[in-house]
């Protein structure tokens, strides 16, 4: 509830340049570790889970007036609780990826990302593989959980859809490490910090 939150001088200063509430711009230092930029209407930042995003992943939308939405404190291991549940309630060996929306360099509009995997692998390095002309792929991964986040996301709907959850079938399991971490591209490949 953003009546409960009292805003830092850090914060004045921010909203006051943003154009942004003082409390939810409280919010947003809460969760990131670095501001990286800022516009008179927008606060780009690296928030605690890694993710380089709009406002560090602190939103309004489909929230009653006066309060904010943040981020799992751990959406991997959420996504491990949710696996766990179905298994053991549903028999269902499944996996999950935990999305949210998110802006992109060079592109226009949103699209939606994984924040928490489990149970299949986020990413699938195609480094060392051929193309079929024969041509090594030297640099190519293909971040298997945000392209099953993106069509997750863009049957959810990003309104008043209401529809918090998509069943993909028919995709074929991704062996390698759970975990939205292996997304993260490391601070010294990052072009745009």
């Amino acid at each position: 509830m953003l009546s409960d939150v009292v805003p830092s001088g850090e914060a004045l200063r921010l909203g006051a340049e943003t154009g942004k509430d003082p409390r939810v711009v409280e919010l947003i230092l809460r969760e990131s570790v670095s501001v990286v930029r800022q516009t008179n209407k927008l606060i780009i930042a690296e928030n605690r889970l890694g993710i380089v995003m709009a406002n560090a992943g602190v939103d309004q939308s489909n929230m009653d007036e006066g309060y904010a939405l943040l981020l799992p404190k751990d959406p991997d291991a959420s996504a491990n609780a949710i696996r766990d549940y179905l298994r053991d309630h549903c028999r269902s060996e499944v996996g999950v990826v935990i999305a949210d929306s998110i802006g992109r360099a060079w592109r226009n509009g949103i699209v939606g990302h994984a924040i928490g995997v489990a149970g299949i692998g986020a990413l699938l390095d195609l480094r060392g593989k051929v193309d079929r002309n024969g041509r090594d792929l030297r640099v190519t991964e293909v971040a298997i959980a945000d392209e099953i986040a993106a069509a997750g996301s863009m049957l959810m709907g990003q309104a008043a859809e209401g529809k918090p959850l998509v069943l993909v079938r028919g995709f074929r399991r991704i062996p390698g490490a759970s975990g939205a971490g292996a997304l993260l591209r490391s601070r010294e490949l990052d072009l745009f910090r």
